[in-house]
């Protein structure tokens, strides 16, 4: 038997509901604060993300699906999305006046890791990117957003912590300032803090081992090493944030693993997901475009695992448990063709109706099959009832039923609605 690769999964019919609801919510929220829909292609060239993304991230270095193609071009599936966005951006010159874009994309992406709970290796991401304006009301404004669509999904206690990390003035300051104070420690820490000490120094702050974290505590914040301007700037997003109230705390060791964020960094964790709490994150990177080549155009964005907010969502969330509609159980080979005739007649006015041909089946066993389809009606047609012009319709949720002339059907269902 062929199997599905390690690290990938299939989503099936039963659990694409939920799937639904959150990409349904997720395009209503966003649609509400002006953004628009983008969608990028799955591979792109390596090179976009070995500039964009830096070669000394993990994603870079360890994570991506690489290939060369038939021509001996070197192509990556995309890890992200927020550079592949850039791209595009530059590309079809969207970026040569001043209006800002606000953009959301709904996808899959791939990283090369260790799968474990909510974390595959081809995992779908929802993410928005607002580009075109360094205003530290862009960054508030998007978090509350963002805040606003993970609150119609009631996943629990939730906090957003926030943070700076500062840009290309202060941020190399800050970076000898924090190897000065780890390069002591370098044998007590993990091996990947040993390489990121060398490559990514900030990426030590983010480090999960205990041990490490115990050393990492000890270093001085990046917040007290900001410069005035990003000072400045951190202080009117928390001042927005506040005036808009949107609760959130200060995580002064807070990073993220990406090279192109500068300024604003942020996550939203919960409580409810065990060792990995982090649900999502994003921030702001400025510089990013210009990096590939495009004009002066900042941004700020975020990108949040699919997965993580399905398996997150509780079980009574309205929109989960919605009926399917009409099944048509059918009793004898004369009764298919009528069925199939009141199928067209419920789609024609807008119903979904399912009629499965197998009239050898008996009544109990197409109940038991409309029961599994969560079916909202049943309409029963034998002999008795194509012989009469009948259907036999009966509403599963209190199991009224009563015989309706063929012609009324749309009618008897549309009362039995609000029965």
């Amino acid at each position: 038997m062929i199997e599905a690769a390690k690290g990938t999964r299939d989503i099936l019919p039963g659990e694409v509901a939920r799937w639904q609801l959150v990409e349904q919510q997720a395009r209503d929220i966003f649609t509400l604060f002006g953004f628009r829909e983008i969608r990028t292609p799955i591979f792109e060239s390596t090179e976009l993300f070995t500039r964009g993304v830096g070669e000394a991230t993990d994603i870079v270095a360890k994570e991506m699906y690489t290939f060369l193609d038939r021509k001996g071009r070197s192509l990556t599936l995309r890890p992200e999305n927020t550079a592949p966005v850039a791209r595009a951006l530059i590309e079809h010159g969207l970026l040569r006046g001043a209006e800002m874009h606000r953009l959301y994309y709904i996808g899959p992406m791939f990283r090369y890791e260790r799968p474990q709970k909510g974390r595959m290796r081809q995992f779908a991401q929802i993410g928005v990117e607002v580009v075109g304006s360094d205003h530290p009301a862009v960054d508030a404004e998007t978090l509350q957003m963002l805040m606003l669509f993970l609150g119609r999904l009631r996943l629990g206690a939730l906090e957003l912590q926030v943070n700076s990390v500062g840009c290309s003035v202060c941020r190399p300051v800050y970076r000898d300032i924090l190897v000065a104070a780890l390069r002591p420690h370098r044998d007590a820490l993990c091996t990947d803090c040993r390489r990121r000490l060398e490559t990514n120094p900030l990426r030590c702050l983010d480090c999960k081992v205990p041990a490490d974290r115990a050393i990492v505590d000890g270093a001085p914040p990046i917040l007290e090493h900001l410069c005035a301007d990003c000072a400045a700037h951190f202080a009117r997003v928390r001042g927005h944030l506040d005036g808009l109230g949107v609760a959130h705390t200060v995580a002064p060791r807070l990073v993220r693993g990406l090279d192109y964020y500068r300024r604003t960094t942020f996550e939203v964790v919960s409580t409810s997901l065990g060792a990995q709490s982090a649900l999502l994150g994003g921030g702001r990177y400025d510089g990013l475009i210009e990096e590939l080549g495009g004009p002066p155009a900042p941004g700020f964005g975020f990108a949040m695992g699919e997965d993580r907010l399905v398996m997150s969502l509780p079980g009574d969330l309205p929109g989960l448990e919605q009926a399917s509609g009409v099944f048509i159980v059918v009793l004898g080979d004369e009764a298919v063709a009528a069925g199939l005739l009141a199928a067209a007649r419920l789609r024609e006015a807008g119903r979904a109706a399912v009629v499965e041909p197998a009239p050898q089946k008996s009544l109990k066993a197409q109940m038991r099959r409309a029961n599994d389809l969560k079916a909202r009606f049943v309409l029963i047609l034998g002999a008795d009832e194509i012989a009469r012009g009948t259907l036999t319709v009966k509403r599963m949720a209190d199991g009224a039923q009563q015989e309706v002339a063929a012609a009324s059907l749309v009618q008897a269902l549309t009362e039995l609605d609000h029965g």
